[in-house]
């Protein structure tokens, strides 16, 4: 149990340290990621970048994944087999719309930094499935990497499974992985929602910092 995400953010930093002396980017996934990502690049002395994605929802139960989508790339699960490919393409354009928009609105005029034969850090507060991670692993790779590494402070068994058993994924760092696993909330004494302020505002800290 985390009392908050800066106290996971720190947990991570301290795994995280012998990244510090690399070529490394921190990759944070909106929104919750963000707070993590800060506090580890500031920690390691990293740049810290944003990572867009965001799951395909069923469509008798938007809450249940049935997939995950990226700017670039896309993945389905098992339970995606009897959907209607109409719907899955008709939210797959969807969701890439939002996240156009999110990416423009976090980035303004700034371009991203260059991913290719950089250590690739990427960190949440933490994943349930693990498919709206592999589907950033796979664009990611996709960047040419040195090496990506997945940091994250709590996780189920099957999905550090596939995480680990993933051929993109270097290391799994992940100090949290209970037998029972509702959601990552429950692992989390403070778990408020993050709002596009807060990342915006961590963001231009980052940037400030290592430009500084």
């Amino acid at each position: 149990m985390y009392k908050d995400r800066t106290e996971a953010g720190n947990l991570l930093a301290q795994k995280l340290e012998k990244y510090g002396k690399e070529d490394a980017i921190i990759l944070a996934i909106p929104r919750g990621g963000i707070p993590l990502g800060y506090i580890i690049s500031e920690k390691l002395n990293l740049p810290l970048e944003v990572v867009l994605s965001k799951k395909i929802g069923h469509p008798l139960h938007k809450e249940y994944a049935i997939g995950a989508v990226t700017l670039k790339s896309s993945i389905l699960s098992d339970a995606a087999a009897d959907i209607s490919p109409k719907y899955i393409e008709e939210e797959t354009i969807r969701i890439r719309s939002l996240l156009n928009k999110r990416y423009n609105d976090y980035y303004g005029n700034r371009k991203p930094l260059q991913l290719k034969s950089k250590t690739l850090i990427i960190v949440d507060d933490g994943i349930a499935t693990g498919n709206t991670m592999l589907s950033i692993i796979k664009m990611l790779h996709d960047e040419k990497p040195k090496k990506i590494v997945v940091a994250i402070p709590v996780a189920p068994h099957d999905a550090i499974n596939k995480l680990e058993t993933s051929h993109y994924v270097d290391e799994v760092i992940c100090p949290l992985v209970p037998d029972y696993f509702q959601a990552v909330g429950q692992f989390y004494q403070n778990f408020d929602q993050v709002n596009d302020e807060e990342v915006k505002k961590l963001l231009n800290k980052a940037i400030k910092t290592s430009k500084s």
